[in-house]
């Protein structure tokens, strides 16, 4: 299952891929803290310290692991940090997925966008690389992607969606593939409103979607599809945990005010996986205070 800190602490950010035969890879985010006093956000700028993709290897369940080693995101030029695990997909490749951040100092606009870096040689060379999503107007920040591989092999990717001028929220929005990653269909809006988790296939050809919902008092929700993510229902969805205080979100003007709302937040990062039962497990933190959490989890009969 896949463990991170929240956007304000990406440094320790990894996840664990299952690879089969007792081979477990594992990517981290290193973030450059050489000077301790800056914080990880530039306001002035709204540049974020260098990010970078590490991979290190376990061929014996992950008690033992290969020293960590980093992925060629150098000549992107920007950080890069890590939106989730290694995926392995249908036709055998492996995908990173990872973001494009705006370097910190840099003056300028915005220039945002969600990637996928593809390997054919089990996570050697990292040589092909797509974009899955940005705004070419600079007007809509799609962040953390959760990309997902489905039972069909479609991958399907969800995305916090936030609208940069304004710094308020959007539903969840997505897209598919249906080429291994190469290439996306037209972006479209769930009309669920959160975070979300990458979505799981379940048994009987439903869709689970995990999310937390920050409309009101913090709650990580559940939802399903039908249709393979083209729809979610709206009613009944599973609340699987719901905070006892009030909001941790902020009256937001412009998106400096996004990124300061996220130092509140004392419920996130669901993660949800398919029992050998057929179940759905998830896990997440939550507490009442920022600095005082826990980590939970929650199994629901699919």
């Amino acid at each position: 299952m896949p463990h991170a800190g929240k956007r304000m602490g990406l440094d320790r950010c990894g996840y664990c891929t299952s690879l089969g035969d007792r081979h477990v890879m594992a990517v981290l985010c290193w973030a450059d803290r050489s000077d301790p006093e800056l914080p990880f956000f530039n306001e002035e700028s709204e540049g974020i310290l260098d990010c970078r993709i590490l991979l290190s290897e376990s061929e014996d369940d992950g008690w033992t692991w290969s020293p960590p080693r980093f992925c060629d995101t150098l000549s992107f030029d920007r950080p890069a940090p890590l939106t989730g695990p290694v995926l392995r997909l249908a036709n055998g490749d492996l995908a990173c997925q990872f973001e494009l951040d705006k370097p910190y100092s840099l003056s300028g606009q915005w220039p945002h966008a969600a990637m996928l870096m593809f390997s054919s040689d089990g996570g050697q060379t990292w040589t092909e690389r797509v974009e899955t999503a940005s705004d070419p107007e600079c007007k809509i920040v799609y962040w953390d992607q959760r990309a997902a591989v489905l039972s069909d092999g479609r991958m399907l990717d969800v995305f916090w969606t936030c609208h940069r001028e304004s710094g308020q929220y959007l539903n969840i929005h997505a897209r598919e593939s249906t080429d291994h990653g190469r290439t996306w269909s037209k972006m479209w809006d769930t009309g669920v409103p959160g975070q979300p988790a990458a979505v799981v296939s379940v048994p009987d050809g439903r869709v689970a979607m995990g999310y937390v919902n920050r409309t009101d008092s913090p709650a990580v929700e559940l939802r399903m599809s039908s249709d393979g993510g083209q729809t979610w229902s709206q009613e009944p969805k599973t609340v699987i945990y719901q905070a006892v205080k009030g909001s941790q979100t902020r009256s937001k003007n412009q998106i400096q005010d996004a990124w300061a709302e996220m130092n509140k937040y004392s419920v996130g990062l669901p993660a949800t996986a398919i029992t050998p039962e057929g179940d759905l497990l998830m896990v997440y933190y939550a507490g009442q205070e920022t600095d005082f959490t826990d980590i939970h989890w929650a199994c629901v009969r699919a």
